[in-house]
C-alpha cells in the first residue's frame, strides 16, 4: 500500500466519526447518556520485547465537548500574578466564567467512574487469550487504569481489547481495541521503521476537529514505534492556564480525545517522554510551583497518572540486531538553573548518566540512538539556559559530547526546539537530528536565514522526524527523514555500515 492510499482508507475510515463529533460537540455538558465510555482511546507505552504498560480512562461522553464555552483569557501581568497564587478558586474563577465549569468548557471529556477490563492476545494465534479481571478505575487518579502486560513474546504483533461497564449489574458500556507490536530480540535481522515528534498542544492544532494532521501523515509511513520526546501539551499556556491539577487533567482529557492522536495510539507502539511544559511550566526545575502544583506534583500526574509508568522514567530498548534506542530523562533528576556550572551541575543526574555511559558501551548494536527532550548538540538560541547545548550546562554538555564523540554510529534525536534540524560538527563524530514542532503553527524561535556551518538541514516548519534501518545486499542502511505536516519527505541523510 501506497502512502496516499494509506492516508486516504484513514481518512475515509473517520468520515463517519467526524459527523458524530460535529452532532456530540453541540450538547451541553449537562447531557449525560448512559456510559462510561473511552473518550480517550488507550495509549501504551515503555515496550520491551516482554512487557508494555496499557493506560486507559473512563469518560462521561463518548467524545469531547468541542462545542463548549471558552476561557477568558489572563494578561501577561495577571498570569504573573496568578502564577504565584496558592489559592485554586481564584485561579479558576479568573479563566472560566461566571456559573460556568471546567466541564462546560471547550474541549472537555470529564471523567467517569465504573470499571473495566482488558484482553490481549497474538494476532498470529487469537486462541492464546489473556483477560484480566474487571476493576474500578481510580477517581483520584483521573478515572485512569494501567495495566503491565508480562510475558510477551518479542516481534509478534497484539490485539487489544477493553471493555467498560458501570458496575456488576449493568452490561458493557463501550469498547475500544486495538494492536501493538513487541520489538525483535537482540538477535534479529528485520527492517524497522519508526517516527520521533515534539511540542504540540490543543491550542496549536493544525484540524480544529480531528487534532494534528502529523498523526495520520505517520501512520502511513507504517511505524513500528514512536516516541514523542515531550512538550506534549502545554500547561503555561493560555486556554487556560493550567495552575491547578484539575486544569492539567483538563488539557490531558481533550488532547487525547482528538480523533487523529486516538487512533494513532491505538495502532503504534509508542514511548512517551516529557519535558518542562507537560511536568509544569517553561524552563522548571525542583523548587518551583506554578500556581497550587509542586514540582514534585507535575512529576508525578505525568510519570503516575497521565501516561504508562516505568519504575525508573527512562530506559533502553534494542530493535532487533541493528536498533537500540535509549530514553533519557531531562526533568526528574536535573539541577536548578540559576546554580553555578561545574560538575556538580546536571540534567540527566549522576545514576542516569553513568547507566547510558554503560550501556552504550556495552552495546554491539548497529546502530544506537540517544533520544533526548532537549539538544545536547544544537545550536540554541544565546538567551536559552536549560539544555545541553547552553552555556548554563556547558561542563555537563561537553561531557556527554566527549564520551559519545568516541563511538561510530551512534546519533543524537531531541525535541524541544520549535524548528527542525540537521547538526554535524566537522571532524567529530557527532550528529543530532531536531525533529521539531508537530504543526506549522507551532514552528519558530529560529531564523530561516539563520544558517550556521553545523547545520547540515535547517527548516522552520512544523512536521516530524522518521527513520528506517534495513539491510541491503552486505550493508546496513540508516535513514532519517524529515517531513513536513502532510508527510512529504523535506531532507533525507543516510548512513551505512557493513555487517
Amino acid at each position: 500500500m501506497n502512502n496516499n492510499n494509506a492516508f486516504d482508507l484513514f481518512f475515509n475510515a473517520n468520515s463517519l466519526g467526524f459527523l458524530l463529533i460535529l452532532l456530540i460537540s453541540s450538547c451541553s455538558s449537562n447531557d449525560i447518556t448512559d456510559g462510561p465510555y473511552f473518550g480517550n482511546g488507550f495509549h501504551n507505552g515503555w515496550a520491551d520485547q516482554h512487557s508494555i504498560v496499557i493506560w486507559t480512562r473512563l469518560t462521561l461522553r463518548p467524545e469531547m465537548n468541542l462545542g463548549g464555552q471558552q476561557f477568558i483569557p489572563l494578561t501577561q501581568e495577571q498570569h504573573s500574578k496568578l502564577r504565584n497564587c496558592r489559592n485554586r478558586d481564584s485561579i479558576h474563577l479568573a479563566q472560566i466564567p461566571d456559573s460556568l465549569t471546567l466541564d462546560d468548557m471547550e474541549g472537555a471529556c470529564p471523567g467517569a467512574t465504573g470499571e473495566v477490563k482488558l484482553k490481549y492476545y497474538p494476532m498470529i494465534d487469537p486462541g492464546v487469550t489473556i483477560e484480566t479481571p474487571w476493576e474500578k478505575v481510580d477517581p483520584d487518579k483521573n478515572y485512569t487504569m494501567q495495566w503491565k502486560l508480562e510475558g510477551l513474546e518479542a516481534n509478534t504483533r497484539y490485539q487489544v481489547d477493553i471493555y467498560a461497564r458501570e458496575d456488576a449489574n449493568h452490561g458493557i458500556s463501550d469498547t475500544v481495541s486495538g494492536t501493538f507490536i513487541t520489538p525483535p530480540d537482540e538477535e534479529m535481522v528485520r527492517e524497522t521503521r519508526f517516527c520521533i515528534v515534539t511540542c504540540h498542544d490543543f491550542n496549536r492544532r493544525d484540524d480544529s476537529i480531528m487534532g494534528h494532521k502529523i498523526y495520520p501523515s505517520m501512520l502511513a509511513t507504517v511505524p513500528d514505534f514512536y516516541v514523542h520526546t515531550g512538550d506534549i501539551e502545554y500547561y503555561d499556556m493560555h486556554n487556560p492556564r493550567a495552575m491547578t491539577e484539575e486544569m492539567m487533567r483538563f488539557k490531558w482529557d481533550r488532547l487525547f480525545a482528538l480523533p487523529f492522536q486516538r487512533q494513532f495510539f491505538t495502532e503504534v507502539t509508542t514511548y512517551f517522554m516529557k519535558d518542562d511544559h507537560d511536568a509544569l511550566c517553561n524552563d522548571v526545575f525542583p523548587g518551583m510551583q506554578y500556581g497550587t502544583v509542586t514540582f514534585e506534583r507535575g512529576l508525578e500526574i505525568f510519570d503516575r497518572e497521565q501516561f504508562p509508568s516505568n519504575p525508573e522514567p527512562y530506559k533502553t530498548i534494542r530493535w532487533g540486531k541493528d536498533l537500540q534506542i535509549w530514553l533519557m530523562e531531562g526533568r526528574n533528576f536535573r539541577s536548578q538553573n540559576h546554580l553555578p556550572d561545574g560538575p556538580g551541575k546536571t540534567i540527566w543526574g549522576e545514576e542516569q548518566k553513568r547507566w547510558l555511559f554503560r550501556t552504550l558501551e556495552a552495546s554491539d548494536a548497529t546502530f544506537k540512538l540517544i533520544i533526548s527532550p532537549t539538544p545536547i548538540l544544537g545550536p540554541d538560541r544565546d538567551n536559552k539556559n536549560d539544555n545541553h547545548s547552553n552555556q548554563n550546562f556547558s561542563y555537563e554538555g561537553e561531557e556527554i559530547r566527549q564520551f559519545v564523540d568516541q563511538f561510530e554510529n551512534v546519533f543524537l534525536c531531541n525535541g524541544d526546539r520549535h524548528w527542525q534540524y540537521v547538526t554535524h560538527r566537522e571532524g567529530t563524530n557527532l550528529w543530532e537530528f531536531s525533529c521539531g514542532a508537530g504543526s506549522d503553527v507551532h514552528a519558530g524561535g529560529w531564523k530561516q536565514t539563520d544558517l550556521r556551518p553545523e547545520h547540515r538541514f535547517l527548516r522552520v516548519k512544523g512536521g516530524f522526524l522518521a527513520g528506517k534501518v534495513t539491510r541491503l545486499e552486505e550493508k546496513v542502511l540508516l535513514t532519517f527523514q524529515h517531513c513536513d505536516v502532510d508527510g512529504r519527505i523535506v531532507h533525507e541523510e543516510h548512513f551505512e555500515t557493513e555487517y
